[in-house]
């Protein structure tokens, strides 16, 4: 019951080319047992013999697998032992066959390895020697001389070798002894007549045949023979032919003649007539597809034939007569059936396909597959393909066994599972084939990053808009699967102004939704530029970013700012004119500056009350106070106006201011009585009006200066075909319609110059010097244009409309208008009046 390795040099030869080629079969085994073990007996240790740990045999799920489909034999997985488990009879298995053995293929998992495993059966003497019929009649001519002889049944016992029949024993009788006669390994008995009968003594004769085997200890049977003596017949029947054979295709139809036996009885009458019949001793297989015809010989197909279950009949046939005493003459036919391919190929699928990750590296075995015809030479050859355009390909194994490999990589995204079908092909004529379908999966793994749909996103936001409005969705997508599929959103860590961007903004990290974290300020901040970041969950984890550029979109909620005259000289105005005043005479000036943009920040000016309507108008543009007529003797002394200020937004914001006017006779020298009140009050603002004289000069030599320069540049420019007045080197921009505006103004009492600069689609820059003998103060102005810091950075992005006129801005004093809080002069506040001079160089 040990194990015995099939050393044989063609054994060893095969199993080297297949290891050195593939690890799918390890070994074959062969074990030898004695038929009719109890269930769970033990075959072999097919652990030990293979050097397989017991913890591999349940954890790689060791099992068997027959080719008979009656599992004869089990696995002992805590043992790792090869156990009967149902009744094994060899007769019932091999039948008459010499050698008996079953194959089986021991399949063990991770990696996918089979060892064949052959176990030969061996006989034991478990059959006796048994007669077909309880008694057997014999007639004999009581003229038959001693040495006459008659065939009679012989005792089948379907054990082999030692343990099959042996020989037969005679009961002791005066007339008859045995003899038996081996043909092709069969003893066949004969009774010898050895003394004359006389039927008139005894007619009938009882004796007894036994059949001994050689098995130890021995087994027999016995049967009855019957002796009759008859009256002579004295001529047996002659067969024409002492054998007769016959080559038979295997799909001959029913009733069909295949061989004719002829025999001959020389004597006359009932005595030769003659009847064939087959042997009495014919096996049931030969009795089951032929039949003789009893008066013609005829043999004919009763059933179908099938090569593959048996290839050759040898049988005889008895030709007997009708006398009284029949005589008999025997014949030997044989019939060599001949194979046609009348059976397709079998598949046969070793192991389950297992999924297979779509990373495998090429040649990963996904499972293993045999193929089997039961046709013999060319018709049992069979060859495995599979259908072309898959990544899979068939290697071929040992002994018709094929392992279905990958040939390249696999994309799960493609195809998360193909469909192989199986084609196995024989040799025959006419060829056939069979086929099968396997599903083999493929297993996802993170190799695909999410992705947006677009790489930037604009989002519109009004400014004073609520907080937590969601103010834009982002979405991408993933093409794998599960948690390889799950996307979270979140914001790259940045920072705006030093502040970090998760101040401002918040996303959803399951839906992409952004949330705004408060409301926003137009005039603060006009742009905002985010990077979102999809990452999903798989390992490792894959990302990709897109970029959201949120607008602010101005509102109009700021009210128009006054500038001049300045909220320091308080809430009325005082202004002083001539009474000799004509049409058109420039009593003040109202600025104004509305820190929006666009449509919202276009001011106009109106006259909304005043003493006398008829005697004064504002222009709707400028804001400048002039005389509608000529100033008469009954006109009041004292007039007072309010204005309007209104913007171009929606809602329309608006203030006023109010101007007192003071219309004096005998005022002809403004000039004069302007050094005359200066003389006044020279302890007050003797050392204002040095400072705002020195102030004025700088002005206007600065203002020249830029002016020459200016010229220069465009005289070059206009040579080198570029802008003659503005260049932006940081963001390309340039704009050919800019101009440089210098007034110099001296129309009625109040006496200024102003160097304007602008273009329809920025802010401009102003500076001024004003010159009032009306008014207890004197103005120098320097306007610096709303956050210019990243102004070129959204330039490219920000569609802004700006009003046609440009915006000027007047004021008293520098050090009074950034310490009063009128107006900011931080750095990026909108507008903001700060006494540098790098707002000029700006220009």
């Amino acid at each position: 019951m040990g194990a015995v390795i099939w050393n044989t040099r063609f054994s060893r030869l095969a199993l080297w080319l297949f290891c050195l080629c593939w690890s799918t079969i390890a070994a074959q085994i062969r074990y030898s047992i004695p038929e009719e073990l109890k269930i769970g007996s033990v075959v072999g240790n097919i652990a030990k013999d293979q050097d397989l740990k017991l913890s591999d045999i349940s954890e790689r799920k060791l099992q068997i697998a027959t080719e008979t489909g009656k599992q004869y034999f089990g696995i002992d997985l805590g043992k790792g032992e090869l156990v009967i488990a149902d009744r094994v009879d060899r007769e019932e298995i091999c039948g008459p066959i010499a050698k008996c053995t079953l194959t089986v293929e021991a399949i063990i998992e991770n990696p996918l390895q089979m060892f064949r495993v052959e176990i030969d059966i061996q006989d034991v003497n478990d059959n006796a020697p048994l007669f077909i019929n309880d008694q057997i009649v014999v007639n004999v001519e009581e003229a038959k001389m001693p040495g006459a002889r008659f065939r009679l049944e012989p005792a089948q016992d379907p054990d082999i070798g030692s343990n099959s029949l042996h020989s037969y024993v005679l009961s002791k009788n005066e007339h008859f002894i045995l003899s038996v006669k081996n043909k092709d390994g069969t003893k066949i008995p004969e009774l010898v007549l050895e003394k004359a009968l006389d039927r008139e003594k005894q007619s009938t004769h009882r004796l007894l045949l036994t059949a001994v085997d050689g098995g130890a200890p021995a087994r027999s049977g016995t049967t009855t023979i019957i002796v009759k003596v008859q009256d002579s017949n004295d001529n047996p029947p002659v067969f024409e032919k002492p054998s007769y054979k016959a080559r038979v295709p295997e799909n001959t139809p029913k009733g069909t003649v295949i061989l004719t036996v002829k025999a001959k009885d020389t004597d006359e009458g009932i005595n030769g007539e003659l009847m064939y019949s087959f042997e009495p001793n014919t096996p049931a297989s030969v009795l089951n597809v032929f039949a003789i015809d009893a008066g013609q010989g005829f043999i004919t197909v009763k059933d179908f034939l099938d090569f593959e279950t048996l290839s050759s009949f040898k049988f005889e046939v008895i030709a007997s007569d009708q006398g009284a005493s029949p005589l008999e003459g025997l014949c030997n036919v044989e019939i060599e059936i001949l194979d046609v391919n009348d059976n397709p190929p079998e598949i046969l699928l070793k192991s389950v396909p297992k999924p297979v990750r779509e990373d495998a590296p090429p040649e990963t075995v996904v499972a293993l597959i045999g193929a089997k015809d039961s046709d013999s030479g060319e018709n049992g050859k069979v060859s495995l393909r599979i259908q072309s355009g898959l990544p899979f390909t068939l290697k071929p194994s040992i002994s018709n066994y094929y392992a279905l490999v990958t040939d390249s990589y696999l994309d799960y995204e493609t195809f998360p599972r193909y469909t192989v079908e199986i084609t196995a092909q024989d040799s025959g004529t006419p060829l056939l084939e069979s086929k099968t379908q396997i599903s083999v999966d493929v297993l996802d793994i993170n190799d695909n990053p999410p992705l947006f749909a677009h790489s930037s996103h604009t989002v519109y936001v009004k400014e004073n808009a609520d907080a937590g409005n969601v103010l834009f969705t982002v979405s991408a997508s993933d093409p794998d699967q599960g948690e390889n599929a799950k996307i979270s959103y979140s914001i790259t860590e940045s920072k705006i102004k030093g502040i970090s961007v998760s101040s401002y903004f918040y996303i959803n990290s399951e839906n992409g939704s952004i949330f705004s974290m408060h409301s926003f300020d137009y005039e603060r901040m006009k742009v905002f530029q985010i990077q979102v970041q999809a990452r999903d969950h798989g390992s490792p984890s894959l990302s990709s970013n897109t970029t959201v550029h949120v607008f602010i979109l101005d509102q109009n909620d700021n009210a128009p700012a006054v500038i001049y005259p300045s909220p320091v000289m308080g809430s009325v105005s005082h202004q002083r004119m001539p009474r000799s005043a004509k049409a058109g005479h420039l009593v003040t000036k109202v600025t104004a500056v509305d820190a929006d943009s666009g449509h919202n920040a276009w001011i106009s000016y109106r006259l909304a009350e005043a003493t006398d309507a008829s005697l004064f108008s504002v222009n709707l543009h400028t804001g400048e106070v002039r005389t509608k007529r000529s100033v008469s003797e009954q006109d009041d002394s004292s007039q007072r106006l309010l204005i309007e200020i209104k913007d171009n937004g929606e809602p329309v914001q608006s203030s006023t201011v109010t101007v007192d006017v003071l219309i004096e006779d005998g005022f002809h020298e403004p000039i004069s009585d302007y050094r005359k009140k200066s003389s006044e009050i020279s302890k007050k603002s003797g050392t204002m009006t040095l400072y705002l004289i020195i102030s004025l000069a700088s002005v206007s030599l600065l203002c020249l200066m830029t002016f020459f320069i200016l010229l220069v540049k465009c005289a070059r420019g206009s040579r080198g075909s570029s802008s003659c007045c503005i260049r932006r080197s940081d963001s390309g921009y340039k704009n050919p319609n800019r101009n440089l505006q210098i007034q110099l103004n001296t129309d009625g009492p109040i006496k200024y110059v102003e160097v304007l600069g602008g273009d329809m689609m920025s802010q401009s820059q102003s500076f001024g010097s004003y010159l009032s003998p009306m008014s207890e103060f004197s103005d120098f102005t320097l306007v610096k244009p709303s956050s210019t810091t990243d102004f070129t950075d959204t330039l490219n992005v920000l569609d802004a409309s700006l009003p046609d006129s440009t915006w000027k801005f007047e004021s008293q004093q520098r050090a009074e208008l950034c310490s009063n809080g009128a107006l900011d002069c931080t750095k990026g506040s909108t507008p903001s009046l700060c006494p540098s001079s790098s707002t000029m160089i700006s220009l």
